[in-house]
């Protein structure tokens, strides 16, 4: 028997576009009550009024994951607002594709806050909650490029996802039985990561690369397959990309 997801409360951070959004709308549509981060207040006030006008439950916060008092404040606006929280998808990333010749040390250390550090965030402010309801569910959004490196030009950014999947294993084992952790590990799937490059020549090489991209509600899908599950099945690891991408 699946468990529904009706009901469940899910935070979820980078939820102003791409894969945040689509998954937002995906989960509020399956009655899921929806809490949303990120740091466009206006597009996620138009996000939250179309899922509200379709019936779901929705809210949101501006935040910036870099900021683990701000992870908390959405958090407790989910707990504050529903008096739960069941899920939270630390989804925020940033992709700035260049060789490491080119020495962007600015876009090396903003990788490492909003792809590494905002995950550990996501899970200081929600792991309290979830041991004290001794219930929960961590989704961590990490990349096809955290299963084998993509470079030249990724390095940094695949570094930055083996490590969500590093932690997300760990997490997995230290949390013990009631936590449920999941890795999202991702293609070319359509958003607004392809825009992340400084670097021109890279960064024409990843829209390029791009237009074999698959629509964001593939991985609203992944994750809410993920969600319904029966509490005592944990799905730690889903790998999805387009059918014709070879990396």
């Amino acid at each position: 028997m699946s468990d529904s997801i009706q009901g469940k409360v899910v935070v979820i951070t980078g939820a102003s576009s791409g894969l945040g959004e689509a998954t937002a709308r995906h989960l509020a549509s399956l009655g899921a009550k929806v809490v949303l981060g990120a740091r466009r207040t206006e597009k996620l006030r138009a996000i939250c009024v179309d899922i509200q006008r379709a019936g779901g439950e929705a809210t949101f916060n501006t935040m910036d994951v870099t900021s683990l008092e701000s992870v908390k404040d959405l958090v407790d606006l989910a707990v504050q607002t529903y008096g739960k929280l069941d899920v939270i998808i630390n989804n925020a990333g940033l992709m700035s594709i260049a060789p490491l010749q080119e020495l962007k040390v600015d876009e090396w250390n903003s990788m490492i806050d909003i792809n590494i550090k905002g995950v550990l965030n996501g899970i200081a402010a929600a792991l309290p909650v979830f041991e004290d309801q001794q219930s929960g569910h961590f989704i961590n959004i990490s990349s096809v490029a955290g299963l084998k490196v993509f470079s030249p030009g990724g390095t940094v950014y695949s570094g930055t996802k083996f490590a969500v999947r590093a932690i997300s294993e760990g997490l997995r084992h230290e949390v013990g039985g009631n936590i449920r952790t999941t890795s999202i590990e991702p293609g070319a799937v359509d958003s607004e990561l392809k825009y992340g490059s400084s670097h021109q020549a890279s960064s024409d090489f990843v829209v390029d690369f791009y237009k074999q991209a698959i629509p964001a509600d593939s991985v609203a899908r992944a994750i809410a397959y993920a969600i319904e599950q029966p509490r005592d099945v944990d799905i730690n690891e889903i790998v999805l990309r387009p059918t014709v991408q070879e990396f």
